[in-house]
């Protein structure tokens, strides 16, 4: 029992470092941890999630070209055209904004240049920016697990087919159960939080100090020539991955027998797209390493690199124990997977890293089968329970918006969890599980 405890403490302490350190230096830490283990405690190295760090990769390739290309800019001012046409809305509209995004392209770094334009219209209509900036970093983080490109959707999505669930079938009941859970999370946060910016103590202090632009246009970047082009490129390809996921679905069968899987053609499919926009746009190949999205998203690989494999380490020792107990808890209370989902999620820092260290365990736990698959609505329904990720104030996107705020209003608290996320990220992932758990036994 020590030993488990000095095992669990030294998977916090490593953690807890990468966060002091932040950005990549998380996914350092995971090794430290990993080397602390299996030196000191002879806990043999868990499985590296490869097939997630590569499809991050892939994605993050072709999004990096496209950004290139001037496709990611193309997007954003179409973006913030939506939001400045309608301000009133922007509590909706954010958040809406965020998740389709996110949707679209598999990672939430998407929001990134979204934020200026999210502050420039609170401002204009006298809402507190924390408001909207919360509320579409949540729903930039639940929308992985609804994205077709996402490594998580795809992990998930590989493991319930077996059992007898469809690729359309489980997209539309996470698209669904996401997007609704953002837009009533919204409804809630907007009605029980005061809004008025104007009677906010630390806006005033920055104001009187000249820290607040005066609201106006941000964004006046010019389309590139080949940035439509490149949009539509990936766009077809994120159709295609649909598409083709569909087709080899098992209960589907438009394509049998499969030749390429599901992984191999996602990867394929996304390099074919970044080879594409890289020709057909013109893109210069040595700037894409410089681009934001690849930085941010080399840096996610190698967090989840990292962490990942130090979560499946101390998970993979202790695999009994934890089937055990996870396996009587679920079976009572159904709902407790979502809870172990959260809390793996705020340390492990990634939804399909997540998803990948507990739902093995989980199967087996449950004796689930393709001859037994009753019990698997569960992990359709908990799926979104893997976005808790806003919890820890250190994720990237999470930063960025407490930064671009110059109002102050969107802000970290001196108890960690005190901070303007928190409220909207767990009501956005209770509401998403509730509809899940209604909706996914009806889907079996």
């Amino acid at each position: 029992m020590l030993y488990t405890i000095l095992q669990f403490a030294v998977l916090l302490s490593a953690i807890f470092i990468g966060i002091r350190l932040g950005g990549i230096a998380i996914g350092y830490a995971g090794g430290l941890g990993v080397v602390v283990l299996g030196l000191v405690f002879g806990m043999k190295p868990g499985n590296i999630p490869w097939d997630v760090i590569l499809i991050i990769a892939a994605a993050i390739a072709a999004i990096s070209a496209m950004q290139q290309a001037g496709g990611l800019d193309y997007m954003v001012r179409v973006t913030e055209k939506i939001l400045r046409a309608n301000p009133k809305f922007i509590n909706y509209l954010s958040p809406a904004c965020g998740w389709l995004l996110t949707i679209l392209a598999g990672t939430g770094n998407a929001v990134f240049s979204l934020m200026p334009v999210v502050v420039d219209v609170a401002k204009s209509q006298n809402i507190k920016p924390s408001v909207p900036l919360s509320l579409m970093v949540v729903s930039s983080q639940i929308g992985i697990t609804a994205s077709p490109v996402s490594a998580a959707v795809v992990y998930m999505s590989g493991v319930l087919e077996p059992l007898g669930w469809n690729y359309p079938t489980l997209l539309a009941i996470w698209i669904s159960t996401t997007f609704i859970a953002c837009m009533f999370t919204a409804f809630i946060i907007s009605l029980i939080t005061p809004m008025d910016l104007s009677k906010d103590s630390v806006y005033q202090e920055r104001l009187k100090a000249g820290l607040v632009k005066d609201a106006g246009a941000i964004l006046h970047g010019e389309d590139k020539k080949g940035a439509k082009l490149s949009v539509g490129i990936f766009l077809i390809t994120v159709l295609a991955v649909v598409l083709y996921a569909t087709a080899i679905s098992s209960n589907i069968k438009w394509i049998d027998p499969v030749v390429v899987p599901r992984d191999a053609a996602i990867m394929s499919f996304l390099l074919t797209a970044a080879t594409l926009i890289t020709w057909l746009c013109k893109v210069e190949t040595s700037k894409i390493l410089e681009t934001s999205v690849f930085k941010s998203g080399m840096t996610a690989c190698v967090c989840v690199f990292g962490v990942a494999w130090l979560g499946n380490t101390f998970v993979a020792g202790h695999e009994s124990a934890i089937k055990e107990v996870a396996g009587n808890w679920v079976k009572q209370a159904p709902a407790m997977l979502a809870v172990a989902f959260f809390f793996a999620s705020m340390l492990l820092y990634s939804q399909a890293a997540t998803a990948k260290a507990i739902v093995p365990v989980i199967i087996t736990a449950l004796g689930i089968s393709a001859t037994n698959p009753h019990d698997s609505y569960m992990l359709v329904a908990c799926f979104a329970a893997v976005s808790a990720l806003f919890v820890l104030p250190t994720y990237p996107t999470l930063l960025g918006a407490v930064q671009m705020d110059d109002t102050g209003t969107t802000r970290i608290g001196k108890f960690i969890f005190n901070h303007s996320f928190f409220l909207p990220g767990v009501l956005a992932i209770v509401i998403a599980v509730s509809l899940a758990f209604f909706i996914a036994p009806l889907c079996i």
